[in-house]
């Protein structure tokens, strides 16, 4: 615990390079964020827990209800200044102002073809459009805390374990044949695409509790998924098309398929899954990673541009993603970006306003996390952090947005390297196995702002974690975040 607690004291350093507000919120609504987006026009749309949707001048600081009534609205994407796509437990909604007085007057269902049973951890996520147009949404698998409902919405797979048995509460026997969350309804644990013509197709499986979906510079579709069975610890996802992410019971829902996912052996399910393109160290860099949020503030927000910023409930702590692609596989690094101070937990919803600040909607659904709304600007001081990481033969090769000082140099035989993995298995979490520390030798170049770190003894699916120590930059700032878990795939040939 006490190595826990200096590792994340030691990212709380000073935010001068950025500035957190607090927002306030309009008068009576619950608090809890579930979805944001900026509108064409600069307003701010925002849903809230109890489905009230509300738009925000951010010039005026006025507050307007645009829609209500919704059920546990949990994404929004902003169409037009008149239309909003909302993500609501039961369906996708079309929320449009025909008469443009700044209220909805018509909610349509633009997709409803996912099955409910309603247990209470069947969430949906989303929803997030790719450069086509194309829209993609994910589905929460449910959970043995409870049961399901006599009346459910679409197909019952009882692959396992018969509906009937769901209505006994012999609970030991649900989770011995049904698993900890299963996908009893369609199309739990999906990704699933929706193109400009409303034609659904079931994109990808394997994933648990996908809270956060988006693309990255490139194109990339990422998504989180929070620890649990079959997820030692929690994951950073590049989903593409008919690929298996982990989580066996949404395996039930392929075409065809007639298996029951938890006779497979452990090792048969393995060599099917993609791995993860980051891992979130459980109780050291995240707890329940929400959404990935692409910079777009084309350098408003400081020297991040076309980077990928994600959020946590439990830790009050917004963190960055350095992809690294190696053999054709996207694998990378995820690192603090802010950590403490002004910051709450519950980091749920993330959006970038037309001025490049970054707004921040907290929740907690009755779990970790806080509630409301904060704002953070960029001062236009360049902070000194890690700007890139990238895997080389020799070692890792870390990019810094300044030059290190020479009294830095003395601090290189400091620097920590070790490595570990987590366990794929049916049980909840993982601890972290074959934890080895390694020997590294240090080159400097680039001015000054570049280290290879050299070392040897690569291990595909390993995590590596590195502590970098105190360094400095020439103009004596003090490194934001010595922290770095880097989440290694593949390996350079």
């Amino acid at each position: 615990m006490r190595v826990l607690l200096i590792l994340i004291l030691s990212c709380i350093t000073a935010v001068a390079s950025y500035k957190i507000e607090n927002i306030a919120l309009p008068p009576g609504v619950d608090p809890q964020v579930g979805g944001m987006a900026f509108m064409p026009d600069g307003r701010l749309a925002v849903c809230f827990h109890h489905g009230e949707v509300y738009t925000y001048e951010t010039g005026s600081k006025k507050w307007q209800l645009f829609a209500e009534g919704l059920h546990e609205p949990l994404g929004l994407l902003a169409v037009s200044n008149t239309e909003l796509l909302v993500m609501q437990r039961p369906e996708l909604t079309r929320l449009i102002d025909s008469n443009n007085d700044g209220k909805a007057d018509f909610y349509k269902t633009a997709f409803d073809g996912f099955g409910m049973s309603g247990n209470y951890h069947e969430f949906a996520f989303g929803p997030v459009k790719d450069g086509q147009g194309n829209i993609y949404i994910a589905l929460n698998v449910a959970s043995n805390g409870a049961s399901i409902r006599k009346e459910i919405r679409g197909e019952f797979n009882g692959i396992g374990l018969p509906r009937e048995e769901f209505y006994k509460g012999n609970w030991k026997k649900i989770k011995a044949k049904a698993g900890r969350m299963y996908a009893r309804v369609p199309y739990r644990g999906w990704v699933l695409k929706i193109d400009k013509t409303g034609k659904v197709e079931p994109f990808a499986c394997g994933v648990r509790s996908p809270n956060g979906l988006g693309f990255d510079a490139e194109g990339r579709l990422f998504v989180t998924d929070n620890q649990g069975d079959w997820l030692g610890t929690s994951k950073l996802y590049h989903v593409e098309k008919g690929r298996f992410y982990g989580h066996p019971a949404s395996l039930i829902w392929k075409p065809n398929w007639k298996r029951d996912p938890l006779k497979i052996p452990v090792e048969e399910l393995d060599a099917m899954r993609t791995k993860a393109a980051g891992l979130f160290p459980q109780g050291i860099l995240a707890n329940s990673p929400t959404q990935p949020l692409l910079d777009t503030s084309g350098g408003k927000f400081g020297p991040f541009s076309n980077q990928m910023f994600v959020g946590d409930m439990n830790f009050p702590r917004i963190m960055r993603f350095l992809p690294d692609v190696v053999e054709g596989e996207v694998q990378g690094t995820i690192l603090p970006f802010i950590t403490g101070k002004k910051l709450k937990r519950g980091c749920n919803r993330l959006a970038f306003a037309p001025d490049g600040s970054l707004w921040v909607g907290h929740t907690h659904l009755s779990w970790a996390g806080s509630e409301g709304l904060q704002r953070i600007v960029w001062s236009g001081e360049t902070p000194f952090d890690v700007k890139n990481v990238t895997l080389k033969k020799e070692g890792f090769q870390i990019d810094f947005t300044k030059e290190l000082s020479a009294e830095s140099l003395k601090l290189f035989k400091k620097i920590q390297l070790k490595s570990y993995f987590y366990r794929y298995h049916q049980a909840y979490g993982s601890k972290r196995y074959d934890e080895t520390v390694h020997t590294v030798d240090t080159i400097l170049s680039n001015g000054g702002k570049r280290l290879l770190l050299k070392t040897k003894d690569f291990k595909k699916g390993y995590v590596y974690q590195f502590g970098l120590g105190k360094l400095t930059a020439k103009d004596g700032t003090t490194l934001r975040n010595e922290l770095l878990c880097y989440f290694l795939k593949k390996v350079m040939q």
